[in-house]
């Protein structure tokens, strides 16, 4: 609010300036945003599918690796021969030339026969270190039915960090199972191998969820074990590998985000995992945010000087003529401008000098009405009171003279002479809402003289808004209508005046218990005037009347509603403002709003 207020308070080339200048700098700046999230978009995405088709080749390298391994699992558990007594030299010999010219990941080979004799590549080491893994694979193996089967990642004696490839080997006459071949994976290797061609850390996550490839020193980026070698991942890290969804995921490590590009699962179930810091998508952006800066500045400087030169140009000349206006001081002697000039300021100078033409014949038009306005006032006045009325009210005035009820007669010229007095005031157009219902009780009755108690009124109004102003004869039409279009064609009843404080507002509701209205006709009503006064009415004014006049002095919120239904009577709504009257010291009535 305070920069608003000091936004009005500056003048218009000020504001010019003002406006033009953060309008146009906003909009640049929303732009640039936009483009420079756009590109950090395009670059992050860009580097993700790099990620994502490196994880891919590099899980279809394992692939290729491990196929390796089970296509010499699968030529040794050919060789039963190996297995057979005396052939002890033959089959070592046959496992080292496997191992020697198989360009594979496997490290140590093993022939396993089932009265539990060993033959490996590496008999010598074997048999002074030995391998307490190789029962449990052997059972393994068998309980496979043939086929090739893989362990979980475990440390061997003689191959390390490993995980092995198990495979039954069987006389092919005979079916029976004579051994087990065996091979030692080294996983060492294999993660030398894929090392270079994933940039980033990476995990080779088992189906069980145990991760196979072993940890370089001084790793970094993900967070490992103190004081352990090789390193080993976190635990609680370690666990969260498995529930990494394909595809792009992060996660998080400490205070940094990580980015983790999960490959599909390969034949063995395995999954591979690429691990991208966040901050490398911004560090090579640093470029691109320096030329934005750059640009930024410049173009806010270019903006700042044209939306200087551009008000100045528009409001210069404006200036000059706001000038020479304030010396206008007095409209009788108003000299005209000079309208040499024939551009948007040399039209306003013409337009003005018109104005002030009409200003003077205006102000000749509002003598002449001032004049006129006492003789219209009281013929409108005149016009008000229906002569049927009158007629009628003096009439029964003398039929009570004839009947001799003085006291009644005395009444009801009372109340013609208050109901005459209070049409015909001229203190103004307003009154108390007192003042209106005291002439609705003369005006009823001189009703209920005229028609007997068949009209009947009851009045509940809160007292302490009797002092609201209201414009004279608002409920007096609306009971009137009542009276003769509601209750007379039933031949009685009762028209109740209510008043409440509602929502900030004064509402008055005038409803009666007649023959009712249609929603259609109801709609209807408030744009329909009466032209001639019935003989029942008082004055000429109708609902519309009290409508159209309430919105011309209180604006369009406020006026008449109606509503109703055939059979049991009409509710007509009055919205006023919350208003009083107060005297001021001079006589003169003021208004004092209490909304």
């Amino acid at each position: 609010m305070k920069l608003l207020r000091w936004y009005n308070r500056l003048g218009i080339a000020t504001k010019q300036f003002v406006y033009l200048f953060f309008v146009t700098l906003i909009l640049f700046l929303v732009l640039a945003w936009s483009n420079l999230n756009e590109a950090e978009s395009l670059f992050k995405a860009q580097v993700t599918r790099d990620a994502e088709l490196l994880v891919a080749r590099t899980n279809q390298y394992i692939d290729a690796s491990l196929d390796s391994v089970e296509n010499m699992l699968l030529l040794l558990s050919t060789r039963h021969d190996l297995l057979d007594d005396g052939n002890e030299r033959l089959a070592i010999a046959t496992l080292q030339n496997f191992a020697i010219n198989n360009s594979s990941i496997a490290r140590t080979l093993y022939l396993v026969r089932a009265d539990g004799k060993v033959y490996s590549n590496t008999q010598v080491s074997y048999d002074i270190i030995g391998n307490p893994h190789l029962q449990g694979l052997y059972e393994q193996a068998l309980d496979n039915y043939g086929a090739i089967r893989v362990s979980e990642p475990y440390v061997s004696p003689l191959s390390g960090h490993t995980l092995a490839y198990m495979r039954p080997v069987a006389d092919e006459r005979t079916k029976e199972i004579k051994g087990v071949v065996i091979a030692e994976i080294n996983l060492d290797l294999l993660s030398s191998r894929i090392a270079p061609l994933i940039y980033q850390s990476f995990a080779l996550i088992t189906a069980n969820g145990n991760v196979v490839n072993r940890l370089e020193p001084g790793e970094k980026l993900l967070p490992v074990q103190p004081r352990t070698y090789p390193p080993e991942l976190l635990p609680d890290f370690e666990a969260k590998l498995p529930e990494l969804k394909t595809g792009v995921d992060s996660l998080s490590v400490g205070d940094e985000r990580l980015v983790a590009v999960k490959s599909n699962k390969n034949r063995l179930g395995w999954s591979l995992i690429a691990f991208i810091p966040e901050d490398y998508f911004y560090k090579d952006l640093q470029p691109l945010y320096t030329n934005y800066r750059t640009a930024s500045a410049a173009m806010i400087v270019i903006l700042l000087f044209s939306a200087y030169m551009l008000s100045r140009s528009f409001t210069k000349p404006i200036r000059r003529l706001v000038e020479k206006m304030d010396r206008l001081h007095d409209v009788q002697i108003v000299s005209k401008l000079s309208e040499t000039r024939q551009d948007e300021i040399g039209k306003l100078a013409r337009s003005f000098n018109a104005m002030l033409e009409r200003i003077h014949l205006l102000l000749q038009e509002t003598k002449r009405a001032e004049e006129q306005k006492k003789e219209y006032e009281l013929k409108m006045l005149r016009s008000q009171i229906a002569p049927h009325f009158l007629y009628n009210t003096l009439a029964c005035i003398s039929s009570l003279a004839k009947q001799q009820r003085i006291g009644e007669v005395r009444q009801t010229i009372r109340s013609l002479v208050g109901l005459l007095t209070f049409s015909f005031d001229k203190h103004g157009e307003f009154v108390t809402l007192e003042e209106e219902l005291e002439g609705l009780r003369m005006y009823m009755h001189i009703q209920q003289v005229r028609y007997g108690a068949n009209y009947a009124y009851d009045i509940d109004i809160d007292p302490s808004l009797l002092s609201n102003r209201i414009l004279k004869l608002t409920l007096q039409p609306l009971v009137e209508n009542a009276l003769f279009h509601g209750i007379a064609p039933r031949g009685g009843g009762t028209v109740s005046i209510k008043g409440r404080a509602e929502k900030g507002r004064l509402r008055l509701y005038v409803r009666d218990d007649g023959v009712g209205v249609r929603s259609s006709d109801a709609r209807d009503v408030l744009r329909k005037q009466t032209n001639e006064p019935s003989r029942h009415r008082f004055t000429g004014i109708g609902i519309a009347n009290v409508h159209d006049r309430i919105r011309i002095h209180f604006g369009e919120p406020y006026g008449l509603k109606i509503g109703g239904r055939e059979g049991t009577g009409t509710i007509v709504r009055i919205d006023l403002p919350l208003t009083k009257l107060s005297a001021t010291n001079d006589g003169a009535v003021r208004f004092a709003d209490r909304a």
